[in-house]
């Protein structure tokens, strides 16, 4: 699908006139402003620039000028599944992923799911999503998942990882290598972390994974505080044995004790939060509240599309009204109210963008706009909604009022990959007929009636309280007393 003549590669691009949000210190609002754009970088920011000739100008009057947003946790090889556990509990996502039917998708479907989520990402305004990718069985899933993310105009992390074996055995295979050899090459639009989780076991058997990644010089995201499956004891394995690093990404959090989330703010570490996943799925509850309490650096996530939205609008807002829910609840229990919001807008609008620029370690060229930064930007502009107006508080209406339809042009690297409200250089229907080929497979395989079970499948007793990963028998204290 060819782009508009009016943003051919090379061509500079300028947004005229709109309120920007720069993410600076200050968290301050530019009103009346353009944004210039030549190559991949932001080239100036001002009031009625002067522009090189022959640039396009995009209109972004009584619109939002955002950076890019960054999602730093999303299992997009399972969004060819969208919605299909909408009602599932976390128990019943690990009977179904981990234990049951995971293993049924083949690399092309990885790849339909990693494409599909990929576009929607971009639809949605959100320029860099990090892919944790658990469901890497052999190295073809992994080139799979890599050659999605490389097909659609986005920024991309692949987070490898493999929930069907130990990660001490994935990381040492010689496929492994020769896949980081062969695809991670230093494109500034493909990053590469590794994933996985650390079960509390104390022979810490995750221990020559994190060798390995130390010795590839990336980081580590891992699932951590997520009830019943992972604990305190994981922290303390990994902050004993020297692993944990600023560079290390701690997703939910959300049931750890104050030891832990000292451990992570002494190491400089952060968190992802996952607001609707956890407030929905059982991880524990939205833990923005302690996060703060410890000054630990915050992103935002969608995890799945399984089950919930992919936008970080939903993110913002269902992260507010969690965190602000707890805050009026604990002042009413105690005969109090409350008379101020702890939780604001911006700094919401700031995990989104900024915190999740800083949990990748591109603070400096992303998450921003200004002079020198990468041109990852988002235009809210929306001339047929009633909700587009007045724009009185502009933090306020990124996380309260826009959603993915206020999404008008998206710049990524540089690039226009949608203006007014379409997307540019995207096979929508090519990625409609591939995931509906995974979603033949998944039926016809499984059998309609487990199919239909599956959206609320039954848990073994075993299973209840358990951690989730069959290629280990260790059970933790924890969540067992026996």
């Amino acid at each position: 699908m060819s782009e508009p003549s009016e943003f051919q590669p090379g061509r500079p691009v300028v947004l005229r006139g709109g309120t920007v949000l720069p993410m600076d210190d200050g968290r301050g609002v530019l009103t009346r402003t353009d944004v210039l754009v030549v190559d991949d970088r932001i080239a100036a920011v001002g009031p009625e620039l002067e522009v090189p000739e022959g640039a396009a100008e995009i209109d972004a009057t009584d619109g939002i000028v955002m950076p890019g947003m960054i999602d730093t946790h999303r299992h997009m090889w399972q969004t060819a599944m969208r919605g299909y556990g909408a009602d599932w509990t976390l128990t019943q996502y690990f009977v179904w992923y981990y234990l049951e039917h995971g293993k049924l998708f083949r690399p092309e479907d990885v790849h339909a799911g990693n494409v599909l989520a990929a576009i929607e990402a971009i639809d949605a305004g959100v320029t860099t999503v990090v892919d944790w990718s658990h469901g890497l069985r052999t190295v073809d899933h992994a080139d799979a998942a890599a050659d999605a993310l490389q097909s659609v105009p986005g920024r991309f992390v692949l987070a490898y990882g493999n929930i069907q074996q130990p990660p001490a055995e994935w990381t040492a295979a010689p496929e492994f290598r020769d896949f980081v050899r062969r695809r991670i090459t230093g494109d500034d639009m493909l990053g590469f972390q590794l994933a996985f989780d650390v079960l509390g076991d104390p022979a810490f058997p995750e221990k020559p994974a994190f060798e390995v990644a130390r010795e590839l010089g990336v980081a580590v995201t891992t699932h951590a505080g997520v009830w019943g499956a992972t604990s305190d004891d994981g922290i303390r394995l990994m902050h004993d044995h020297g692993f944990m690093t600023p560079e290390t990404v701690y997703v939910h959090a959300a049931s750890l004790s104050a030891d832990s989330y000292h451990r992570i703010a002494a190491t400089g570490g952060s968190i992802s939060v996952s607001t609707e996943s956890e407030q929905s799925a059982g991880q524990g509850y939205p833990p923005t509240w302690a996060i703060r309490e410890h000054g630990i650096p915050v992103s935002l996530s969608m995890d799945t599309s399984v089950w919930w939205s992919g936008d970080l609008f939903s993110a913002m807002r269902t992260t507010l009204g969690a965190d602000r829910s707890r805050e009026h609840l604990r002042a009413q229990a105690e005969g109090d109210t409350v008379t101020h919001c702890a939780l604001r807008s911006d700094q919401v609008v700031e995990w989104a963008t900024r915190g999740g620029a800083r949990a990748l370690g591109r603070d400096h060229d992303l998450g921003g706009i200004e002079v020198g930064k990468k041109a990852d930007l988002v235009l809210i502009k929306n001339d047929d909604s009633p909700v587009s107006f007045p724009l009185l508080h502009p933090f306020g209406h990124v996380a309260f009022q826009a959603q993915r339809g206020d999404v008008h042009t998206v710049i990524v690297n540089g690039r226009v990959v949608k203006h007014r409200h379409r997307l540019i250089g995207i096979d929508l229907a090519a990625a409609r007929r591939d995931v509906e080929r995974t979603v033949d497979h998944l039926r016809s395989t499984m059998g309609e009636e487990a199919w239909v079970k599956g959206m609320n499948p039954d848990i073994p007793a075993t299973k209840i309280l358990d951690n989730p990963y069959t290629y280990t028998d260790y059970r933790s204290e924890a969540t067992h007393s026996q």
